[in-house]
């Protein structure tokens, strides 16, 4: 008989079980992926209470929570019924399972993973992965979306990661990111990407890795809503190595963020902001039309995050360009920086004065 689970332990988000409960500044407990979703989409509100949270709204792991869900589950006859993966996995590989039934073993096996991580360790060893990747290359896309979540479980931990490249999962993930059956199998590539590329050899394999970094830009240029948030959070990650940075200016990145970055993707202007570290990033955007004046948007407009890598952006540029430092002015950046001196964020503040002196010490250069 099946042991009932407290309503408590659900999401009020996704309204499943929480793998990660969090206190939001209002009181209320949320899984983290959820409501870090929210906050990532621009809410500034609790999505129960409807009030506004103060701009630097933390999130409280709950701890007496996440150890009493995870006593609770450990006992469910659920969990004991398929805690050892052999018959899921053996479900996978059969040449007569059917498509339906791959998606089913995938979906109690991303389920149990997402929580234990004793679970994905043993489920890495297995022999798992052939299987899973063998679901990815299928182009069903439940079966798919189903395989790649499982996949992202098991990168989570660090152990796991340079082993799932050693088994071939970025160039599944690549195929995905350029011919995925679903915009939200693509999400789901890059968000592998991302997760993978915690671990810094795998930002070089990635960024060497022919057609990974082309495929995520292309999503940027192509691809829509959470597909290009997702593609633009990898690019960043996969750009904290420097090798990559040239790698992405070279696949046309440049332009294709800024437009990205001017229609409301704030996402882009983080790759924006490390892009600009680099020669051949800050000669693109010096050579794009009314660069400046989207960064100045974001300045003005855009959130604490977006607003600290314009200003990380625009410091390069007005560092190493003259030119750079005359439109700025033109376009009041430094009235905007003087008004961010005032900001609650250090880092914004930071920034603002490094712009500060660039600003003034080019432009006394000048006059």
């Amino acid at each position: 008989m099946a042991i009932h689970l407290p309503d408590y332990f659900k999401c009020p988000i996704s309204l499943e079980i929480m793998s990660d409960p969090v206190i939001l500044s209002s009181g209320h407990t949320f899984d983290r992926s959820s409501i870090q979703r929210w906050l990532d989409a621009g809410h500034r509100t609790c999505p129960i209470t409807k009030l506004p949270l103060s701009d630097n709204s933390s999130l409280v792991p709950n701890h007496a929570l996440r150890s009493l869900i995870s006593n609770y589950t450990l006992l469910s006859p659920l969990h004991q019924k398929i805690s050892q993966p052999q018959t899921l996995i053996s479900t996978l590989t059969s040449q007569s399972s059917t498509a339906d039934s791959k998606t089913e073993s995938l979906r109690q096996l991303t389920r149990l993973s997402k929580r234990d991580s004793a679970f994905r360790r043993r489920l890495a060893d297995s022999g798992a992965v052939s299987a899973v990747l063998s679901c990815v290359d299928s182009g069903e896309p439940a079966l798919q979306e189903k395989a790649l979540s499982l996949l992202l479980n098991l990168s989570l931990d660090d152990d796991n990661k340079v082993g799932l490249v050693a088994e071939g999962v970025i160039a599944r993930v690549v195929a995905v990111l350029r011919r995925g059956a679903s915009p939200d199998c693509r999400a789901l590539a890059a968000t592998v990407i991302t997760s993978l590329a915690v671990v810094e050899v795998n930002k070089a394999t990635i960024g060497a890795y022919p057609e990974a970094m082309e495929a995520l830009v292309a999503i940027l240029r192509d691809g829509k809503g959470r597909e290009r948030k997702e593609a633009a959070t990898a690019l960043y990650a996969v750009c904290s190595f420097p090798d990559n940075r040239r790698r992405a200016v070279d696949c046309g990145a440049v332009p294709i963020l800024l437009r990205n970055v001017d229609s409301g993707l704030e996402r882009g202007v983080e790759v924006i902001g490390v892009l600009a570290k680099c020669k051949e990033g800050r000669e693109q955007m010096e050579g794009y039309d009314g660069c400046v004046k989207i960064l100045a948007r974001v300045l003005r407009d855009g959130s604490s995050r977006g607003i600290q890598y314009a200003l990380l952006a625009l410091n390069s540029l007005c560092f190493y360009s003259q030119e750079m430092v005359l439109i700025a002015l033109e376009e009041g950046v430094l009235e905007i920086a003087v008004g961010l001196l005032e900001d609650d964020n250090e880092k914004v503040r930071r920034n603002s004065s490094n712009l500060i002196r660039v600003l003034r010490g080019n432009h006394n250069r000048l006059s």
